[in-house]
């Protein structure tokens, strides 16, 4: 099992600011599983609408946090980089469910699980703890696509 700080995840996804949503890995067992770290703060791009008197992370930045830890672990697990030949999507969400807002000043830690992978579709089940409680959990499936 490895590790990722900042640099590296920069190298394995094209999302760049406002829109990377994994700031640290954990840990990484390619083929396996993936647990990582976003760090939320009243300075998110999203607060100022969503809500200006309650902050709440918005549910599917919430997924796409997941999605961006399961893109990781694709990445690692094949040993490959995203290029600009081909791009990394959504194919489909199931069995989404939120337990727990989200707040700044939170700590997301997400666990992410390969369930299934052919033919550059993947599939996972995700989870998002904060101060060790369930805040949200979801089935992703995602796929490669060549531009």
């Amino acid at each position: 099992m490895t590790t990722m700080d900042i640099h590296e995840i920069l190298k394995h996804l094209p999302h760049r600011y406002p829109f990377l949503l994994v700031d640290r890995v954990l840990s990484i067992d390619p083929g396996k599983e993936i647990v990582a770290l976003k760090n939320v703060t009243i300075n998110e791009p999203f607060f100022p609408g969503h809500y200006p008197h309650h902050p709440v992370m918005p549910g599917v930045l919430i997924i796409e946090a997941m999605a961006q830890a399961a893109a990781l672990l694709s990445f690692k697990s094949s040993g490959s980089q995203p290029d600009d030949k081909s791009v990394y999507l959504f194919a489909g969400i199931d069995g989404a469910r939120f337990k727990r807002p989200v707040s700044p000043g939170d700590q997301l830690i997400i666990k992410v699980a390969l369930t299934r992978g052919m033919r550059g579709v993947f599939k996972f089940k995700g989870t998002v703890e904060v101060d060790g409680q369930l805040a949200a959990e979801a089935e992703l499936m995602c796929a490669v696509k060549t531009l």
